[in-house]
């Protein structure tokens, strides 16, 4: 993903639309395609609790836990007060507050850019519609597969068809079509199929496939390294910083 991309995801989804819906917990929030197709988020179920679906996920969790795009932070929260070591990521400003503000560790970040432990994360989660960040899957997966450490675990929440399609979207606020920002971004929507068609060339395995709530998950494997790799230190990914404005370095690692 290059630079001006990075700039264009942060750009759109730290719009108007996006942040006046978290701070009222609902909707309307929408993707709009370049064609007036939209794609409803679900902004009150983000904004709720972790409910049982998202607990059956959490559960499957192993070592220290990146939440990638993490939005308001339910599941960051949840893990943390099962005393999971976790961090939030997400490029929305309006995200990563509301997320401190609930207790949970989280960065204004983009996954592509530099992040703490980089290589040391045990489980990675791909929850929302995440899977499509950047729209570009194959270097999406082969960034995480550079964050996580050697047969670590990806949990990536897939569309519950066999779908594979690279778009440009805006965020919009109403049905009406007006956009925030002043440019799309590009995001990507992957069933099943096509993340596991995707996922192989790169050398991950599929560790599991499952459906809970109308929704559709897979659990994949990043490839093992030596058996000399140095064991996973969930201590030396995360330190505590509670209390403090968040900030790019407010949640730091032993490099």
């Amino acid at each position: 993903m290059s630079t001006a991309q990075q700039k264009t995801v942060g750009r759109s989804w730290s719009g108007d639309p996006y942040s006046d819906a978290l701070h009222a917990g609902r909707g309307p929030l929408f993707l709009r395609r370049h064609d007036g197709w939209l794609l409803p988020l679900e902004v009150e179920r983000w904004c709720a609790r972790a409910d049982a679906v998202d607990r059956e996920v959490l559960q499957r969790c192993e070592g220290a836990v990146l939440d990638v795009g993490c939005g308001p932070g339910r599941l960051v929260v949840e893990l943390a007060a099962l005393g999971r070591p976790v961090l939030g990521i997400d490029v929305s400003e309006a995200a990563v507050a509301h997320t401190v503000r609930l207790g949970g560790q989280a960065l204004r970040r983009s996954v592509f850019a530099p992040l703490p432990g980089e290589g040391r994360w045990g489980t990675a989660l791909l929850l929302d519609g995440n899977l499509g960040i950047g729209g570009d899957p194959h270097a999406l997966l082969r960034r995480l597969g550079e964050l996580l450490l050697p047969g670590g675990l990806l949990i990536a929440e897939t569309v519950p068809a066999d779908i594979d399609e690279r778009v440009d979207v805006r965020l919009v606020g109403a049905t009406d079509g007006s956009a925030a920002g002043d440019a799309p971004f590009p995001w990507a929507r992957l069933g099943t199929p096509a993340l596991l068609r995707c996922a192989r060339p790169l050398g991950w395995r599929a560790a599991a496939q499952w459906t809970a709530g109308g929704r559709s998950f897979v659990a994949l494997r990043s490839r093992t390294a030596s058996s000399s790799a140095e064991p996973p230190n969930s201590r030396a990914v995360i330190s505590s910083h509670r209390g403090r404005k968040p900030s790019a370095d407010s949640v730091v690692a032993d490099s």
